[in-house]
């Protein structure tokens, strides 16, 4: 059974930084591309970043340059380091897994709350 659990969500100040982690189980994680995907209330779901097996990423414009995607596959854990944070990057961020054979699968999501 294919499990993806994120964590670290929370309430951080406009400027503050958030690492999110997304534990993966029950997938061979180094086979799998991982993507961080976020919601607003009212809009719909957007990509904010991918990596691939071999470590390439991929960022929305809206968050180049703060914030990082990594993966750990000893761990089985993707990240996403989120630095300089906006009030407008509130949502409830998702992560992703997929192969050429497999997925996607979802994350249940965590809340991620950008005010003062």
């Amino acid at each position: 059974q294919v499990q993806l659990v994120e964590s670290g969500g929370g309430l951080v100040q406009p400027g503050g930084s958030l690492r999110l982690s997304c534990a993966a189980s029950g997938v061979i994680f180094r086979t799998y591309a991982m993507g961080w995907y976020r919601q607003a209330p009212g809009k719909q779901r957007e990509l904010v970043a991918t990596i691939t097996t071999g470590g390439t990423t991929t960022y929305a414009d809206s968050v180049k340059g703060r914030f990082i995607i990594s993966r750990d596959n000893a761990k089985n854990t993707m990240y996403l380091q989120m630095n300089s944070l906006k009030p407008e990057d509130t949502a409830v961020y998702y992560c992703n897994a997929k192969n050429f054979a497999y997925g996607p699968f979802w994350g249940q999501g965590t809340q991620v709350t950008v005010s003062s």
